[in-house]
């Protein structure tokens, strides 16, 4: 699993033009999933994600995760972070996993997001959509299982 994760102060998603997924102050997370991932690597990652300490504390230092600060989560499934651009013009994204089994781990890591008492805001698995987000910081970084 790949999540790219995004501190930001406002994040929202559309599909067809109808907004599907909004959040206030919070993370922004685009979530690859490939077709060797388990529920383990899931929990892992949203575990992680949780407890990360990318969130300023009244010194000015990343001290505080999204647990300790209260800010909610946008997560936005997204097979081409396992694009592989090394060879030729086109990515090819045959690591990226089956639309069945991506949707079924997307939602168990959602799940597990909530089961922090995260507040998740998801937009549309397979469907094409316009990811609005304010960064903050900035702040990205990219968390995988499987290392």
């Amino acid at each position: 699993m790949r999540v790219v994760v995004q501190r930001v102060t406002r994040g929202c998603v559309r599909v067809d033009g109808d907004v599907v997924g909004e959040i206030g102050a919070g993370l922004v997370l685009l979530v690859g999933v490939t077709h060797q991932d388990t529920e383990e690597d899931v929990a892992y990652c949203a575990d992680k994600i949780a407890h990360l300490r990318i969130f300023n504390d009244e010194n000015d230092k990343m001290n505080d995760s999204i647990l300790t600060r209260g800010g909610h989560v946008l997560s936005v499934s997204q097979f081409t972070l396992y694009g592989d651009c090394r060879k030729g013009r086109r990515p090819n994204f045959m690591q990226a996993a089956k639309p069945d089994q991506a949707a079924s781990l997307y939602d168990f890591f959602n799940e597990k997001l909530r089961a922090h008492g995260l507040h998740v805001e998801t937009g549309v698995f397979g469907a094409t959509m316009e990811v609005d987000l304010v960064g903050d910081g900035p702040v990205t970084l990219i968390v995988e299982s499987g290392l």
